[in-house]
């Protein structure tokens, strides 16, 4: 039953088979029972007209219908009607659907109608109420009513939450006695989960709130379940299977510090360092998260590893997203090894060829130790001697398959070190489900010489006040960021925005030499404005977000977000991040109009009252959930259909916990009491397969 097309059900037609597939990706019935809803109506109480409040949101009536007429002309038709109960009258209106509700609806037949209310001209309205006769309505458990997402095009087929709820009231009742299990028997007992029949049954239209919590709960778990029992199986096996070069020889280290380091490391760098140290020395390949907020300190660790695989005879490499990131880590590398025995290179599209040539030619010879680079790092032509340590930073922003074959370029059996690092802090809960297979080290602690960075909030209607503060900075001899949203994704909205910007900035501040960046721009052209930045010939650099990572511009102490509303909180916390870098004191300045939503209020008051990345991280999984925080909706990378990463949190570690039992008892999934594990991770027939939720 459960792997036949939707199109076998007697109530879904071709039509309804094409938009079903088309808009939600719906092709069998186990992918059609799935569809769970979003949330459940309480409808146990019946109001009477009479009683109806102005502060009411939804109104659940029962009466009978009259004066159904269509009203308008052409475009602006609308179907209206009035219900009658036993006190009073109340106005009904559709827009759209009006042919077929016209002839579907009867007059003088009792309904029951459900929606929400509005007032106007002093009565009560209902704009498109869901509608069924009271006969069948009575029949059937009434207290808590499954909504599905639904569109436009689906409800043009009658695929509304009614059209669903009918669909799935049918298929329920067509259900066998007992569905194959997708967990064993000894979970199911021992975090009391409901069976997967009555999950079903209690998901759509559950007997109580309690039944309800108890499905989703086993939804949420089993989801979240298989995808830590994925990460944490293949942990295992790579440490059991994925040996890595042993390396030791401290002596690059010891010159390092000898020679005296820029500035003491914090106890967060110093515990991080040894975490890496203890997996560089083990044995095993090392697979490790760096992550810390901007400025804390993540490069000088990555060096510290860095020598201790260039000072036992293998090389390194560091892969960064964009080419003036690349050339960052580059410029800090040889700064940092300037009094030592490393040879340090840059390797990225914009190297000329007989540069490249030349690179190549040492990299195979082993006469390159560090290697810094963006994706050119892994064509083919680029071969190391011996790779050891493979370093990935801002690792989001590379696909998974990326990645890989970064870390496949060695010419040993054994597999180089892979640290990847991260300046966007991850909540925690989103880090145990997107890298649960790695280990984890956390800078959670700023050096002390980093200021503070100063966050305010200003409207359009202060920029005179923000320009004199911005002329007051550069007459103190500081630089300074102006940087334009991408808005709706639209490049062209972002160019006018952005050039608009520029005009004004340059009346302005007719005197004061400008840079601009835009994503139409050339790369040796973005390169070109940049150095004039970098070098002091601009004081004040007009952007897009080209510069939310890879800018390191100590002289520039003040950052202006135009339309900071459009920015996510830790993007916005990313570009607070250019600024401050220096000795000097920072400043973000946030400029928005008035008309500001309730999140965006809220987003740009925890930017003025916090710097903590974390806090701020945790927040913007709150307010805009992982797909959107980490950009990983479009790697595939987390496809979450039930649980909420932000608030399922204690469920997640529950999961965790069970995932992590059964692992280390059974790492292949071998025992009789797994063989249902395995055959649901690896089957992609598995009948109602947890990866086809809607």
């Amino acid at each position: 039953m459960f792997q036949n097309p939707i199109a076998s059900l007697p109530s879904i037609s071709s039509a309804k088979e094409a938009v079903l597939q088309k808009e939600l990706q719906l092709y069998t019935v186990a992918d059609l029972i799935q569809y769970y809803p979003f949330r459940h109506e309480d409808r146990s109480q019946i109001h009477k007209i009479t009683d109806l409040k102005d502060d009411q949101q939804q109104a659940h009536l029962i009466g009978s219908l009259h004066s159904l007429q269509i009203v308008g002309i052409k475009n602006k038709k609308r179907l209206e009607a009035m219900l009658q109960d036993d006190t009073g009258v109340i106005r009904l209106v559709w827009f759209h659907q009006i042919n077929f509700l016209s002839t579907s609806l009867k007059p003088g037949m009792t309904y029951a109608v459900y929606g929400r209310l509005n007032v106007f001209n002093n009565s009560y309205t209902i704009v498109h109420p869901e509608m069924e006769p009271y006969t069948t309505y009575s029949n059937l458990s009434k207290t808590l009513i499954p909504v599905y997402h639904t569109t436009e095009s689906l409800k043009k087929h009658h695929l509304d939450s009614r059209g669903f709820r009918k669909i799935q009231r049918s298929l329920l009742t067509q259900l066998p006695a007992k569905i194959p299990e997708s967990l064993p028997d000894y979970l199911l007992d021992r975090y009391q989960l409901l069976n997967r029949r009555t999950t079903l049954l209690q998901i759509h239209f559950p007997e109580s709130v309690e039944m309800l919590q108890k499905a989703q709960f086993r939804l949420k778990f089993e989801e979240l379940f298989y995808i830590q029992l994925k990460l944490l199986q293949t942990r295992m096996l790579r440490m059991e299977k994925q040996l890595g070069n042993v390396y030791t020889n401290t002596t690059l280290v010891n010159q390092f510090y000898e020679a005296g380091l820029p500035f003491a490391l914090t106890d967060a760098q110093k515990r991080v360092a040894k975490e890496i140290y203890a997996d560089l020395k083990s044995g095993k390949q090392m697979n490790r998260l760096l992550q810390g907020d901007v400025g804390s300190g993540k490069t000088i660790v990555a060096f510290l590893a860095m020598l201790l695989v260039v000072g036992s005879h293998s090389q390194a490499a560091m892969m960064a997203p964009t080419e003036i990131l690349a050339e960052q880590h580059y410029n800090k590398l040889l700064e940092l090894s300037a009094n030592l025995p490393v040879a340090c290179e840059l390797l990225t599209g914009s190297t000329p060829a007989s540069a490249r040539k030349r690179i190549l030619a040492a990299l195979a010879a082993g006469e390159i130790h560090i290697l810094i680079g963006t994706h050119s790092l892994l064509n083919d032509e680029v071969v190391f001697k011996d790779l050891g340590l493979t370093i990935i930073d801002e690792q989001h922003r590379f696909g998974v398959m990326q990645r890989a074959k970064l870390t496949q370029k060695m010419t040993q059996p054994l597999s180089p070190h892979v640290l990847i690092m991260s300046a966007t802090p991850i909540p925690r809960t989103l880090a145990m489900t997107l890298y649960g297979d790695l280990d984890v080290s956390t800078i959670d602690q700023m050096p002390a010489h980093r200021k503070s960075i100063k966050t305010v909030h200003y409207y359009d209607a202060q920029r005179l006040k923000v320009f004199g503060f911005m002329q007051k900075q550069i007459e103190a001899g500081a630089q300074v960021y102006v940087v334009y949203p991408l808005i709706d994704e639209s490049e062209t909205m972002t160019y006018k925005n952005l050039m608009d910007g520029y005009e004004s900035i340059s009346r302005a501040f007719p005197d004061i030499p400008l840079s601009i960046i835009h994503g139409k721009m050339r790369p040796a052209d973005k390169e070109y404005e940049m150095q004039r930045f970098v070098k002091g010939e601009t004081k004040i650099m007009i952007a897009t977000t080209v510069i939310e990572v890879g800018i390191n511009v100590p002289n520039a102490n003040v950052i202006v977000i135009e339309n900071a509303n459009y920015f996510g909180l830790s993007q916005l916390h990313q570009l607070r991040g250019r600024v401050g870098r220096g000795t000097s004191q920072g400043y973000c300045i946030l400029m928005t109009d008035y008309q500001l939503g309730e999140k965006s209020k809220e987003r740009l008051k925890a930017l003025i009252t916090t710097t903590d990345g974390f806090e701020i991280a945790d927040m913007d999984l709150r307010l805009r959930g992982p797909g959107d925080l980490m950009g990983i909706q479009q790697s595939g990378a987390l496809n979450l259909k039930v649980a909420d990463l932000q608030k399922d949190n204690a469920i997640l570690v529950t999961a965790r916990e069970a995932a992590k039992e059964v692992v280390q008892a059974d790492p292949l999934l071998e025992s009789p009491h797994h063989v249902i594990l395995k055959t649901h991770i690896f089957s992609q027939n598995a009948s109602l397969d947890c990866g086809n939720v809607g």
